[in-house]
């Protein structure tokens, strides 16, 4: 095999054409091999073979910087340098799914958030420039549903003004994000495809007029000035050009010899070029192909053959939400939604064929969505804006400034909260419930079950004067857990006999770790140590009556799956200083590090988010109280 022999990205340059194309099968052939067998994106990786080939036959990475965006494409680049043991992809000691600095020097950028590679390859020709490196290149990989991110156009304006300094742009346009792009910019992107570039046109035209006599040759030359117009009848790439970017394409992406040349004359120009390459998402691979919704753009375990899931999969939180939202959307006609370009990963797709009328999808432009959900929601609508948890970081000041200053009635769902494992640090969500902290008005729910997702996404569209916030988990929702009693609007999961006259530890259960909850309390209970566990429910604002139940207890443990600074162990605190209440207090939650990729519940035992940990600390704790040790043992989680 060829694949094989590549070590590194110069050992293409050995290759014969026909050798390349055989090269570019046996990827493909790997990748479906490998990817089935672990899960992860496969679609756009299947698209971007002979244009990644092509990118390393041209660019000699690592002098020069080859950047992906988002780069979840960027399999077939690991392969090309060096990386070909997939047999650990995404697990813990194994590949990352994205690039990752602590592999290869050959990978930039780790972060996989969307529209952030302009910027990055802006920065890096300035230093170049800076340090008078001209014979080092940038070359940055751009989707075009990353193109509908506001931060790739920010960096356009920059990179346009400045048009001597070199940078080639890859634009890998396959008409999708997760699902097909949508917008001004992907209309554009269509035009250009369906278009002959007009130096064909120009070059036909000439042959035909230089037979014609006298006015002929005449003729073309007066043709040939008016090339700006022409092109833009033709071709219009005047959007680009417009801005002060020479642009090259459409290209074939698939054609590793018309990818080679085109990318050649971008290295040679002395400003920033844009190379518009066609390619297809899933290539080679018929039920990718075939797949309508997302081209296997992320997939589990499947079977190679036919594509098919290898195991059945349960309910998911996701799945859930997808179903009440219908329920909601035929209950109430002002209820809109809003992704920004994941309908399907975050359960709109049922509401969208429910209403076609009432969804919106905005593209990879998260900030848009929020403030565009606050002007519908000052026009009439309650807008449900369905986002990852890690994606609502970016939509931050929106959500303060637009949403929360104005009180619109707008509800953000955050799907993935808490430590999501095998995508990497970008995509744990861990930081929402803290941010969301600072933000006056704002109502959060962190549902524990089924049940209560449907019950709090309800409650929260009923409130129409601030926004508020439902978050729950990846995967598969765990079994119900029924309430014992209320107390306040906290929900009572397990009380102390009617014996116990003050409980030893009042621990508050924040969201799906409920189950865990109830687990640590069963060991506590086998230390002779009582407990209540509650679960708030809405954990912003911190229920009145926490503070008085508080007080009736000896310790206070507050149990999150989000970063503990400024979380809800840290809103429990100052709620208790705020009341008078001294109590101790022990938060446990995620540590404030970026998290490498493995299973969730790997990550869970290596940073102390587990049962026996949790009760082992609370038991220590208790002990020092009774006076039984001298020193309260180490945090598990710091």
């Amino acid at each position: 095999m060829l694949l094989t022999r590549i070590k590194g990205p110069r050992d293409l340059d050995r290759l014969s054409q026909e050798e390349l194309d055989q090269l570019a099968a046996e990827i493909r052939s790997f990748l479906v091999d490998a990817v089935s067998k672990t899960g992860g994106h496969l679609g756009p990786n299947l698209g971007v073979v002979e244009l990644t080939i092509a990118l390393h036959r041209v660019f000699d990475s690592p002098k020069d910087k080859v950047l992906f965006d988002t780069g979840h494409q960027a399999y077939v680049h690991k392969l090309l340098t060096g990386r070909q043991d997939f047999g650990g992809l995404r697990s813990k000691g194994g590949l990352s799914g994205y690039p990752s600095r602590a592999e290869s020097d050959h990978d930039v950028i780790e972060n996989s958030h969307a529209s952030t590679v302009l910027g990055w390859a802006d920065g890096l020709a300035k230093a170049n420039e800076v340090l008078g490196r001209e014979d080092h290149h940038v070359a940055a990989v751009i989707g075009d549903g990353a193109l509908t991110g506001g931060m790739a156009w920010e960096a356009l304006n920059n990179i346009a003004a400045a048009k001597d300094r070199p940078l080639v742009i890859v634009v890998n346009d396959n008409e999708r994000s997760y699902g097909p792009t949508i917008g001004g910019l992907a209309n554009h992107l269509a035009t250009l495809r369906t278009t002959d570039g007009y130096e064909r046109f120009l070059a036909r035209g000439k042959e035909l007029l230089e037979r014609t006599p006298v006015v002929g040759k005449p003729l073309f030359e007066t043709l040939h000035g008016a090339k700006k117009g022409l092109k833009d009848f033709i071709a219009p790439q005047g959007m680009f050009e417009d801005l002060g970017l020479k642009y090259i394409g459409p290209i074939d992406g698939h054609d590793i010899e018309a990818l080679e040349s085109a990318l050649q004359r971008a290295k040679r120009f002395s400003g920033p070029v844009i190379v518009h390459c066609l390619t297809q998402k899933g290539r080679g691979y018929t039920p990718a192909l075939e797949h309508e919704a997302d081209r296997f753009h992320a997939v589990g375990v499947i079977h190679p053959d036919t594509g098919l899931p290898v195991k059945t999969a349960a309910a998911s939180w996701t799945s859930v939400f997808a179903d009440e939202m219908v329920k909601l959307g035929h209950e109430r006609a002002d209820i809109v939604g809003i992704t920004a370009a994941m309908l399907h990963p975050v359960g709109l797709n049922k509401f969208a064929e429910a209403f076609p009328d009432r969804i919106y999808d905005v593209g990879i432009a998260e900030q848009h969505a929020a403030t565009s959900a606050a002007g519908l929601a000052t026009g009439g609508v309650h807008p449900v804006f369905a986002v990852y948890a890690t994606f609502l970081n970016r939509a931050f000041d929106q959500v303060l400034m637009d949403v929360a200053l104005h009180k619109c009635g707008v509800t953000f769902v955050l799907d993935r909260a808490g430590v999501t494992g095998d995508d990497g640090a970008s995509h744990n969500g861990m930081w929402d419930m803290s941010i969301l902290q600072i933000v006056p008005g704002l109502r959060l729910a962190a549902p524990r079950d089924a049940e209560q997702l449907r019950a709090q996404l309800r409650e929260a569209v009923e409130v129409k004067d601030a926004p508020t916030v439902v978050r729950y988990s990846k995967g598969v929702v765990g079994p119900a857990v029924p309430a014992v009693g209320r107390i306040g609007g906290m929900d009572v999961l397990r009380a102390p006999g009617a014996e116990v006259t003050r409980p030893d530890v009042l621990l508050v259960s924040v969201g799906a770790l409920a189950p865990m909850c109830l687990e640590i309390a069963d060991l506590l209970d086998k230390q002779g140590i009582s407990t209540t566990v509650v679960d708030p429910r809405w954990v912003k604002p911190v229920d009145e009556a926490l503070a008085p139940l508080a007080e009736r207890h000896r310790v206070v443990v507050t149990v999150e799956d989000n970063g503990r600074t400024g979380g809800v162990g840290s809103a429990v605190a100052q709620a208790l200083r705020d009341a008078g209440v001294d109590v101790p207090l022990r938060d446990f939650g995620i540590p404030q590090r970026f998290l490498d990729h493995a299973l969730r519940k790997e990550i869970m035992a290596e940073i102390g988010l587990t049962a026996p940990d949790i009760a082992r600390q609370v038991t220590g704790l208790v002990a020092k109280l009774d006076g039984r040790y001298d020193s309260e043992p180490a945090a598990a989680v710091d």
